[in-house]
């Protein structure tokens, strides 16, 4: 038999600000993000360092002693990585290199990579090469280090572009060459999205890794990749679904995040189409995440972004088997109720459902409450056909509360 190699992590330490902008909780929840986008890189992170500052440092980020702390930990820890949860200007990022002599990345960086490792199709793969190329662009002088040999001086002089200069402009023009790539594509999955005839279109959103692929899976019948990690899923997964005699399609989309890079936006904005076509948008969020409520402001201002917010919306919360709710007296343990002493009903009485709009309560990994969830989104999509169909209101029966 043929042994199988150990998965070796990179060992990995992670940097973060505490600011007037950014407390101290909320540097923890993005630090915990950083260190789990960190792990699905592949990376073990070794320790945490924050630094309470008033603006990062515009020539390292953080403070010149704090650096010096971090260089100490690096050296004698053999850490070959250091990821900062900002994003570095170009300035930063090459001066942090020469103090610490190792590899240099922030959330920016980390999340491409990320995206590199996890896209599939042709299609997914030249919109993350693009945004690649978007973020290096400015980055090339700090990164390639053969740039280092261009000298002036006696003989140096002439006529001609700097290598510099070179490798610029076949950036630009490999940027310029994907875009182009993209613009084609684009119009060919237009032409598939028209040809898919009148059905309605619902669309799963959300932040990542709340369960869109498990409950995908669930509901479509199909074999859409699910794990438990940051951005499991990248292409975008369309199939047809039959809920009573009612067919539909149902979309998997790309998880969102916090502090998303520019880049990404912009160069999956084509991905994102199938939320702007979308009739009906099925918001799931992770209930057992301790900051769900800024995951759905995180969800609800990109599809500010991409004019899909006032969409009719259903709100899923997801992984009610691991919701763990916080105990009324830290001293007794006992006082800890987890998701075995919550009933569908108390779920649906509680502040959660009546503050977003009659929300449903599931989990796709134990298939509870399914059958409400499937009689829920019957009636959203019956009522979207009927107005789109009105003669054809009688082929479907309505399904009672």
């Amino acid at each position: 038999m043929i042994e199988k190699k150990a998965l070796t992590y990179e060992k990995t330490i992670l940097v973060g600000i505490i600011t007037s902008n950014q407390n101290a909780t909320q540097s923890k929840e993005y630090l915990d993000e950083l260190e789990f986008l960190a792990f699905t890189a592949g990376g073990q992170v070794l320790k945490r360092f924050t630094q309470n500052i008033q603006l990062p440092n515009p020539k390292t980020f953080i403070g010149s002693g704090k650096m010096q702390t971090v260089a100490d930990f690096v050296s004698e820890n053999e850490v070959t990585t250091v990821i900062f949860d900002d994003e570095l200007t170009p300035a930063q990022q090459g001066n942090i290199e020469q103090i610490l002599r190792c590899k240099i990345l922030d959330r920016t960086g980390l999340i491409l990579d990320i995206f590199a490792q996890r896209a599939q199709t042709s299609y997914a793969r030249t919109q993350v090469e693009l945004a690649q190329y978007q973020y290096l662009l400015p980055r090339l002088k700090g990164l390639w280090t053969h740039l280092e040999r261009q000298r002036g001086g006696i003989g140096m002089r002439g006529p001609g572009e700097t290598e510099i200069e070179t490798d610029r402009r076949i950036v630009r023009d490999k940027i310029a060459l994907l875009k182009k790539k993209l613009t084609t594509i684009d119009k060919q999955m237009s032409t598939q999205r028209g040809n898919r005839g009148n059905l309605i279109r619902a669309a799963l959103v959300g932040y990542t890794n709340v369960g869109k692929s498990t409950l995908m899976n669930v509901v479509a019948k199909s074999e859409v990749f699910a794990e438990n990690k940051l951005f499991a899923t990248l292409d975008t997964t369309v199939r047809k679904v039959v809920i009573g005699n009612l067919p539909f399609l149902l979309s998997d989309t790309v998880g969102f995040i916090r502090k998303l890079p520019t880049q990404l936006v912009e160069s999956f904005k084509s991905t994102l189409d199938e939320v702007q076509e979308a009739d009906l948008l099925i918001h799931v969020v992770d209930i057992s995440h301790p900051n769900f409520e800024e995951h759905i402001e995180s969800v609800n201002d990109i599809l500010g972004e991409i004019q899909s917010l006032n969409k009719p919306t259903l709100m899923v919360f997801n992984k009610i088997d691991a919701y763990q709710a916080v105990p009324f007296d830290e001293e007794d343990l006992l006082a800890v109720r987890n998701s075995k002493h919550f009933s569908i009903e108390e779920w649906e009485k509680s502040w959660i459902s009546t503050t977003n709009g009659n929300a449903l309560f599931i989990s796709a990994l134990t298939k509870t409450n399914l059958q409400a969830f499937r009689d829920r989104v019957y009636r959203e999509v019956r009522t979207l056909h009927i107005q789109r169909f009105p003669y054809n209101h009688f082929l479907y029966p309505e399904i009672s509360e």
